[in-house]
């Protein structure tokens, strides 16, 4: 669930603007970033991202009928369909359509019903079923295709081939999935590593460019012009994302000083893997987030804290998640101890 307004309303003055118009803002935001996605990767994120918001509303709806809830505010606040586009943007191009189907499901059933619905959920929905997939099938979740440009088999795949692996986990011309698909520059670097490659040597395959990966790079750089329009428009404020990218940022730099052999660079942190989509449009979930200005500065940091060390020693090429969701659980505790001071009282 994305971000809502910034700007708290006086208690005898109605809110500024309603939860639909803030998610509605927050989907315009990533479409410049979709179309990049589809420019590189094809058509799989639209397929994705279709897949996940029938199935989520499935949920939300089956959820609330079980509840004997009113459908209509739920179903029409947009908050169901913000959670599905996050997974489209973090699942895989080439997936069969369960795997979206369940992991909008398990979104919107475990990470957000079960708390009691919009609002009152402790762990990122989107962050929730992301996380179950990932570690519930690792083979499915690694079969990303290569980026326009790359030269390399599978980077020219259509949408009438995409769809058809969707629903039949068939290629067309008999081709298997394991010739068309690629590891992330995330996961080959960390692969390269742990086989005592330098970063020389493993930067120079094709998935590879002078900032990040190929595709990678600028389909983060619009997420990042996405998430200045939030900041612009009021519905975000500055101090999660700054927080998550310093986080995450200093501790790149310093280990990069030290070993650039070793250590990637701040740059390929910031553009070859979900930092940026992260920082502004999934930390920044007001329900799951601090509420202090002091404390969102906390809870950013440990988000890009955690996100480097998962990375570097961890057993996952990428920690967003988990560090969002480890950071969703310290939430309480910061708020406590991060409210600002009582007028009058020491």
């Amino acid at each position: 669930m994305p971000p809502v307004p910034s700007l708290t309303p006086i208690a005898h003055i109605g809110p500024m603007t309603s939860v639909p118009r803030v998610m509605l803002t927050v989907l315009c935001a990533l479409v410049p970033a979709l179309i990049v996605y589809v420019w590189y990767f094809g058509w799989g994120i639209v397929i994705n991202l279709l897949i996940a918001v029938a199935a989520a509303l499935a949920a939300e709806a089956t959820t609330l009928i079980m509840r004997h809830r009113e459908l209509r505010p739920a179903l029409t606040d947009g908050s169901a369909i913000v959670t599905a586009a996050l997974l489209a943007f973090a699942l895989p191009p080439l997936l069969p359509w369960w795997l979206p189907a369940l992991a909008a499901g398990i979104a919107i059933v475990l990470g957000k019903q079960l708390y009691g619905g919009v609002g009152a959920n402790l762990f990122n929905p989107a962050m929730v079923g992301y996380v179950v997939v990932l570690i519930s099938f690792p083979v499915e979740m690694i079969q990303w295709l290569p980026p326009r440009g790359s030269d390399l088999p599978g980077a020219d795949i259509g949408f009438v081939a995409h769809l058809a692996y969707a629903f039949t986990a068939n290629l067309p011309d008999d081709q298997a999935i394991d010739a068309v698909t690629q590891a992330t520059p995330l996961d080959l670097t960390k692969l390269g590593l742990a086989n005592m490659q330098t970063l020389a040597e493993i930067q120079t395959g094709p998935l590879f460019d002078r900032l990040g990966g190929r595709g990678w790079l600028w389909t983060n750089a619009w997420i990042a012009l996405g998430g200045l329009y939030l900041l612009y428009r009021g519905i975000i404020r500055w101090h999660i994302p700054v927080a998550v990218l310093l986080g995450l940022l200093i501790p790149a730099f310093a280990l990069y000083l030290v070993d650039a052999s070793r250590f990637p660079s701040p740059a390929f942190h910031l553009f070859a893997g979900a930092a940026l989509l992260g920082a502004f449009f999934i930390a920044t979930d007001p329900v799951t987030a601090a509420t202090t200005n002091r404390g969102r500065l906390i809870y950013g940091a440990g988000i890009g804290v955690l996100t480097y060390a998962i990375r570097t020693w961890g057993g996952y090429p990428e920690g967003l998640a988990f560090a969002v969701l480890l950071m969703n659980t310290s939430v309480p505790i910061i708020d406590r101890y991060t409210q600002p001071r009582i007028y009058g009282h020491e």
